[in-house]
């Protein structure tokens, strides 16, 4: 699995990252962005949670 940023809804609420900061960060404009794609099969439980917490629905699941 991959998690795709919408950059238009993203507000940097950094929620993704304190729920997997080897997985998700903020870039230089306070938007966050996956470090690692595809997501390892060990992180694909974080991946979820972060999609279902972020505030403003910005993080989304794409199959490979």
């Amino acid at each position: 699995m991959r998690v795709e940023v919408d950059l238009d809804r993203c507000e940097g609420n950094a929620i993704c990252v304190g729920i997997d900061p080897e997985l998700f960060e903020l870039n230089d404009d306070e938007q966050a962005f996956v470090k690692m794609a595809p997501v390892p099969a060990d992180r694909e439980a974080h991946a979820m949670q972060a999609i279902a917490e972020c505030p403003r629905a910005a993080l989304r699941r794409v199959e490979d």
